[in-house]
């Protein structure tokens, strides 16, 4: 039996992932232990749980496999910080202690976290590396392109490349500080949101304005070249040498300081996450077409922060050349972790890969599960008012009606899921058909910004016929995202609310030209 625990920590989305045998048997992110979001530290909990899982000690674990080196990244801060002297002091200080204390001990603390285990040979890969096995080797492919996009790892910001069979190899990679995640985080910063966590709500913020700021962005910040590489013109950001993302000309540049968490988002701020967006997605379509040219692959698999873009994955499925598109789950620092223990097995130890279907990660549910007789008693203590059913088609009926009724429901069921997505196992459910229903959910439930979106969940077979889909095509991990071709029209007369079935030509913008249906469904608000 061969054990390989991977392992991402001390940045952010700590993770621990178990692969035995080439069998992914665990992989969780150490806040949904601590219930702290986006917990940077040493992954006790998580290490602990995927252990459990298989009944295995430390000691009896064949491989350790750390997602980054961390050196290379520690060299990576100093050439910097000497680039820039003496004006990056303020961060040099603020950083060398986390360094100097804890991160250049890594090895130490790997073997002081786990106890026994001394004796297991500890691996370090590149950090690009971890992503682009964490997204081939449970795909379903058996050969495939491959990208990887994020802020940056040791050096690298962006790779590409391909696998086949067993072995991936990136042959094309791009440098700091140049950086499509750091650009994209930056306007993260100026739009009021934090960076390394906030980015998907500058994504979900971009559809409310129009991107009037784009050619701001090309002519200033970005020099893009037609293969999808790029240079950053750093007069205009601060990363490198200080605490901000940016700086006083990116400001004077856009109109203003950046927006504080206490202020009103206005519509600059919208368009100007709309025109980040637009930026984003053309890149990921000129690194998509000069791949597809490069490798001649049909398929392709991506991973890193940016591949949790799932507007601009979508645009890249439907507008690409790729004719099939698959990306990690836990696409982030997390899925580095599964990435590490994949790539020990599989190019390392040179074991053999059958590509399974629909692909080898389980519906990305590798979390931990909690039996009734662990809930039950946490219902009583807690004073609970709980309900047993008999069978599960009792209990479905039961959510179904209090669906109708739009009553909310949370659902827990099974193993939690791998990745930042809510997939069906730690779920908010609530009926689309309400037109106060996504206002409440923000407002009263996830007590978040009014413009959050959510996602739909539709039956496979039913997709094309709502959305701009293959028939039979899907987005089982919430990271693609698709124009509407039935939208629903809904206006409000008196005390009344009605919904029209509408088609429009490509997305919700036509929906109120559409001609409504002959027949309305009438919703009395109350």
């Amino acid at each position: 039996m061969t054990a390989i625990l991977g392992i991402s920590a001390f940045y952010h989305d700590s993770a621990a992932a178990l692969v035995v045998d080439g069998k992914i048997i665990a992989a969780v992110q150490e806040e949904r232990f601590t219930r702290e979001k986006y917990d940077a530290d040493f992954p006790v909990h998580a290490i602990a749980y995927c252990l459990q899982e298989a009944g295995l000690t430390a000691d009896q674990l064949s491989y350790i496999a750390f997602y980054d080196k961390p050196i290379s990244k520690f060299e990576r801060l100093l050439e910097t910080y000497l680039a820039y002297a003496p004006i990056g002091f303020r961060s040099f200080n603020k950083a060398m202690p986390a360094w100097l204390k804890r991160k250049l001990y890594i090895p130490r603390l790997i073997r002081k976290g786990l106890g026994r285990c001394d004796k297991v040979p500890l691996v370090f890969l590149d950090h690009h590396e971890s992503h682009a096995a964490s997204a081939f080797f449970p795909s379903p492919f058996d050969a495939a392109a491959i990208i990887t996009l994020d802020g940056v790892g040791e050096w690298t910001t962006a790779t590409y490349g391909k696998g086949e069979g067993n072995r991936i190899e990136l042959t094309h990679h791009l440098q700091f500080p140049h950086s499509l995640g750091l650009l994209y985080s930056a306007f993260t910063y100026y739009c009021g949101f934090k960076v390394n966590s906030g980015e998907y709500k500058l994504m979900g913020l971009a559809p409310y304005g129009r991107p009037r700021y784009q050619k701001q962005i090309y002519e200033h910040l970005i020099d893009l070249k037609p293969d999808g590489s790029s240079w950053l013109n750093m007069e205009y950001f601060n990363y490198c040498q200080g605490l901000t993302m940016t700086n006083d000309r990116f400001h004077r540049l856009f109109g203003g300081p950046p927006r504080t968490t206490d202020t009103t988002l206005t519509q600059r701020h919208m368009d100007l996450a709309s025109s980040v967006q637009a930026v984003t997605e053309e890149i990921l379509m000129r690194i998509g077409r000069m791949v597809h040219r490069q490798t001649g692959m049909k398929n392709l698999v991506m991973a890193g922060g940016v591949a949790l873009n799932c507007v601009a994955n979508g645009k890249l499925l439907r507008e690409g050349p790729f004719e099939t598109l698959w990306i990690q789950p836990a696409a982030g620092d997390a899925g580095g972790a599964l990435g590490a223990a994949l790539f020990v097995w599989h190019q390392l130890l040179q074991k053999p890969r059958t590509p399974l279907l629909p692909d080898s990660q389980r519906g990305s549910l590798l979390g931990p599960q909690y039996s009734v007789i662990e809930i039950e008693p946490f219902l009583n203590k807690t004073g609970a008012v709980s309900r047993r059913f008999a069978n599960e088609d009792q209990l479905l009926e039961h959510v179904a009606q209090a669906l109708t009724e739009e009553k909310i429901v949370g659902w827990f069921h099974g193993r939690t899921e791998f990745g930042p997505r809510a997939l069906g196992a730690r779920s908010i459910l609530a009926d689309p058909r309400s037109a106060k229903m996504q206002a409440t959910l923000n407002m009263k439930i996830k007590f978040r910004e009014s413009f959050r979106p959510f996602a739909p969940c539709v039956l496979r077979e039913h997709v094309h016929e709502w959305f701009g889909m293959r028939p039979h095509e899907d987005s089982p991990y919430m990271l693609l995202t698709a124009p509407a071709s039935r939208a629903i029209l809904i206006w409000c007369v008196g005390s009344t609310w009605f919904a029209a079935q509408c088609r429009p030509s490509r997305t919700w913008i036509t929906a109120p030209a559409c001609r409504p249906s002959m027949s309305a469904t009438a919703v009395t608000s109350g």
